[in-house]
């Protein structure tokens, strides 16, 4: 199976800026392929925390003149030239992710799967488009890449107290990783030789021999070894790695007692990584990414709509309706 290529167009003032953020935008991509070439439109000097995280991907920016009412109608036109141009001249890109909500793409997004290619769409929930995440052949909410999990969550904090970013990744590091590849996967598992790609992808240093084991089917029972997420067995005479669906029935629940300090510290990260509205269902994601099993009968309600008001009624959030009449929840 060949290699999906993509070209990654990054509306900064739709993702929000933040490093961790773009990080983990481009971990997303690189889940799903290689990125050949990328960008970012609207980048200033306030955006320097970015520097890095961008230049060791290879994107180039846009920078952002102001000049003018139209600055970001500029920005606009300049990402849908971009890209079909890349589009046109550059046959080996066969996918392309546009990192933005504004139903204005929508002419570039039916172009792109006319020529054949792939459109991923990540957007804010708060500004994507209705159409525009219709339009697209796969479209992820921000909120859904930011660290709202237990184990990002951890992730985070041992970032903050490791002073070289560039360290190769601990074991932990590794099944935490191997973990949110899979949760990616339709069916939960890979091929172990598929994984070994995804890794290579995320880290070009990773060697399977920096951790003590000559091939990678031995790293592979070394990190499921210890990790009750993760499984290992073979299948046809292939390594097959996946979710231990065993652990998900051993997870923790919610119940009656418990539920409204698990979302409450849901909504809390949310806030935390600058989001101010997100979409019922991310949140509802968020919640089972801690508990798998959880459903809203569990807690007594019959719908995720009584969940939504009985969180308002708490002061937590209060429901609102967009132009498109989509729901959303402003976080308190």
């Amino acid at each position: 199976m060949g290699t999906t290529n993509f070209a990654v167009f990054v509306d900064l003032e739709n993702a929000g800026a933040k490093e961790s953020i773009i990080s983990n935008i481009i971990e997303k991509v690189k889940i799903r392929g290689d990125i050949l070439l990328g960008k970012v439109y609207g980048y200033t000097d306030r955006y320097s925390n970015l520097k890095e995280c961008l230049l060791s991907n290879t994107f180039s920016v846009v920078p952002s003149l102001r000049y003018g009412k139209n600055q970001k109608n500029n920005l606009d036109i300049q990402l849908v030239i971009d890209a079909m141009e890349v589009a046109y001249t550059n046959p080996l890109i066969d996918s392309f992710c546009i990192v933005s909500g504004d139903s204005d793409y929508m002419p570039l997004v039916g172009k792109l799967k006319a020529m054949g290619k792939h459109v991923l769409g990540i957007s804010r929930s708060e500004v994507a488009s209705g159409i525009f995440i219709k339009a697209c052949n796969e479209f992820i909410f921000l909120e859904s890449v930011s660290s709202v999990s237990k184990q990002t969550k951890r992730s985070k904090k041992k970032d903050a107290d490791d002073a070289d970013h560039s360290a190769e990744p601990t074991l932990d590091d590794i099944r935490k990783l191997v973990l949110t590849i899979l949760q990616d996967q339709d069916e939960d598992q890979m091929y172990a030789s598929s994984l070994k790609d995804t890794l290579m992808r995320l880290h070009p240093d990773f060697n399977e021999r920096n951790y003590g084991c000559a091939t990678f089917g031995k790293f592979v029972q070394m990190v499921v070894k210890d990790d009750p997420d993760l499984t290992a067995w073979t299948e046809d005479s292939s390594l097959m790695i996946g979710v231990n669906s065993a652990a998900e029935a051993a997870a923790p629940q919610l119940t009656r007692n418990n539920w409204l300090p698990a979302f409450r510290d849901a909504l809390n990260r949310f806030k935390e990584d600058g989001f101010e509205r997100v979409n019922p269902s991310i949140l509802k994601a968020a919640i089972q990414a801690d508990y798998p099993n959880f459903d809203e009968r569990q807690i007594g309600f019959k719908r995720f709509s009584d969940v939504m008001k009985a969180l308002e009624k708490e002061g937590l959030l209060v429901v609102e309706m967009d132009e498109q009449h989509t729901m959303l929840l402003k976080i308190c």
